[in-house]
């Protein structure tokens, strides 16, 4: 991302502390700076904190209470219901606000339900996190990609489901050319080689396979995998914050509340990965995939064997098979009258 875009993604992040660094560093000693105190949270961070500690009660009615809250402050809720291991379907749905240009989803329990919720909702959002998330798939993923043309930077993978779904929607991060007329490639018009994904700059995949990261270079130049910040910028570009592995999307929304607002659940985050789990564990989420994957096969399967079922039946039981008779012979008698 380029000097010019950069600041449209930091610009969305509330600056719940609104005093200058670089002004006090101009007007003040440089002995002064070196002693002094952080300033007191400003009164709507103690607020939040106070809602943050309790957020838990107020999950049933959140609707109702958030409904006047300004964007920022719905941000700073879904930040510290992350935090506290509370974020899920019902909360995001509460919280979602259409100005959102950043979202952070990674170890939550958001499910396709409320991905797809917010993505009908938030159709600007210019980074988003959904690292570490078991319970989004390749549908609703495949669904954000399309639906914000606005998307920057995508964080994904992180955990064993994660890192499948991630696999899934590979071929949505390039562009595909399919069913197009024409002599020339002058002739095409972009429409018909967009697919998803089309403003998508930086891609934070840590576990990208070597196959993968060599053709989304050659087909997706444009895409950045993993970016490595350095003072003199990153393939002469300057990497966003929001960019960085090292940092979580949504540091700077709650960086003037208390910590200890989210510690009451001891927060802890999750860095397991599929090398960490045991070999029973593997087994058990590749059967779940695979029966989430063939549930509706089996269901029209047996659809198409009940009906099957009921017609042989019909076919050897003479009595039946004149109450079908009659039947269709009255239809036919009112179809007529």
């Amino acid at each position: 991302m380029d000097k010019a875009k950069s600041p449209q993604v930091k610009s969305c992040v509330p600056k719940l502390n609104s005093n200058s660094n670089s002004e006090a560093k101009i007007h003040t000693p440089s002995s002064v700076l070196a002693i002094k105190k952080r300033k007191p949270s400003s009164l709507v961070s103690l607020c939040l904190g106070v809602i943050g500690r309790h957020f838990e009660d107020i999950i049933e009615d959140l609707t109702e209470i958030a409904a006047n809250f300004p964007s920022t402050m719905k941000m700073a809720l879904v930040a510290i219901a992350r935090r506290r291991r509370l974020l899920n379907d019902d909360v995001i749905v509460a919280l979602a606000d259409s100005s959102w240009q950043i979202l952070d989803l990674s170890g939550s329990e958001v499910s396709d339900f409320g991905l797809s919720k917010v993505v009908k909702t938030c159709k600007h959002l210019q980074a988003i996190d959904i690292s570490r998330c078991s319970n989004l798939t390749s549908a609703s993923v495949s669904e954000l990609l399309l639906s914000c043309q606005s998307l920057e930077i995508l964080r994904w993978g992180g955990c064993p489901r994660s890192e499948n779904t991630a696999r899934r929607c590979f071929a949505s991060l390039k562009p595909i050319l399919e069913h197009v007329e024409g002599d020339s490639w002058e002739e095409l018009d972009t429409s018909e080689i967009a697919h998803g994904a089309t403003s998508l700059r930086w891609l934070l995949w840590p576990k990208i396979e070597k196959d993968q990261l060599e053709s989304l270079s050659e087909e997706c130049p444009r895409i950045i995998v993993n970016p490595k910040p350095s003072p003199l910028g990153y393939r002469g570009l300057d990497v966003p914050r929001e960019a960085r592995l090292d940092v979580s999307l949504d540091d700077l929304i709650v960086e003037d509340i208390d910590p200890k607002t989210w510690a009451v659940s001891g927060f802890v985050p999750r860095t397991s990965s599929i090398e960490d789990l045991p070999v029973a564990e593997k087994f058990r989420l590749a059967f779940l995939e695979r029966d989430t994957r063939l549930a509706p096969k089996r269901a029209k399967n047996a659809r198409q064997h009940q009906r099957r079922a009921e017609k042989e039946w019909v076919m050897m039981n003479s009595r039946a098979k004149a109450l079908a008779l009659a039947s269709l012979a009255s239809k036919s008698l009112n179809i007529r009258n």
